[in-house]
């Protein structure tokens, strides 16, 4: 067995205590079992909602986050960076429990990887402090809609209160609407959506290039092997939080890139 393969094989084994939600942009599954079990009421982040003392006054004091920007010369939608530099964007779908988040979170930066996390609005009313703490951690933060629905398949005024509504929450929380916008249920959004988007102060769609497939629960073994197929320098990959398997990926998926010298930073990192 390689040190790869032991590592993928121990953080299995510590995945396992985490309980799988279905958060897939591509998947109808409902939430898995350990979902609805809360140990602290919504919209806590899975801690005490009694705040400790001081924490009012340091969350006053968070220097905004960053906004969308704009890149000349790039299209609408973004599938994938400049092929010249050594350095790819992992992309997670921000839903699922606090464990899970936090834990790939830490994985991403015991590595010195950084990330893009496009967030679900829910999840934000749920966890709220996640958005800082993904903040803090160094990644970025974007929109993924309000409630993840199919967002090429509604009427206009639904479509558009999608997108505003996650804006919102990003704004309250952070000072910023996020730095991109990702439609949901979709790779790649309708001429409608993406203009929606823009009205919203979005100047791109952030679609991808490589599908991890965590979402169908393959097994971490077999999202690295699907993501090393298709790892190259620029390359844009789309996973999830909230799948233990993937958390338990990450390690060796990072390592891999290693290998191949590749560096996983953001997506504004990966543009810029």
């Amino acid at each position: 067995m390689t040190t790869t393969d032991r590592r993928t094989a121990l953080r299995m084994s510590a995945a396992g205590v985490l309980a799988p939600l279905a958060a897939g942009c591509a998947s109808t599954k409902a939430d898995g079992p350990g979902a609805s079990a809360r140990t602290a009421p919504p919209g806590t982040g899975g801690v005490s909602a009694t705040p400790s003392p001081g924490a009012s006054a340091r969350a006053r004091h968070h220097a905004p986050a960053p906004g969308p920007r704009r890149f000349p010369g790039l299209p609408e939608q973004i599938e994938r960076g400049p092929a010249g530099r050594p350095r790819i964007a992992l992309t997670f779908h921000g839903r699922g429990t606090p464990a899970t988040a936090r834990a790939l979170l830490a994985e991403a930066e015991r590595a010195d990887a950084r990330i893009t996390v496009l967030a679900v609005g829910t999840w934000l009313d749920e966890y709220p402090a996640l958005a800082r703490r993904v903040l803090d951690g160094g990644h970025e933060l974007g929109n993924h809609t309000q409630r993840h629905l199919d967002i090429n398949a509604l009427p206009r005024d639904e479509a558009r209160a999608e997108i505003a509504d996650c804006a919102r929450r990003l704004r309250r929380l952070t000072g910023a609407p996020g730095t991109w916008f990702r439609p949901s249920r979709t790779r790649r959004a309708s001429p409608l959506v993406a203009a929606l988007a823009r009205a919203e102060g979005y100047p791109h769609v952030l679609s991808y290039g490589v599908d991890s497939l965590d979402h169908t629960s393959p097994g971490p073994a077999a999202v690295v092997r699907t993501v090393a197929a298709r790892a190259a320098p620029g390359a844009v990959v789309s996973l999830h939080f909230g799948y233990p398997g993937t958390v338990a990926a990450l390690p060796a998926l990072l390592d891999e890139l290693a290998r191949r010298g590749l560096k996983a930073v953001t997506t504004t990192e990966l543009l810029s």
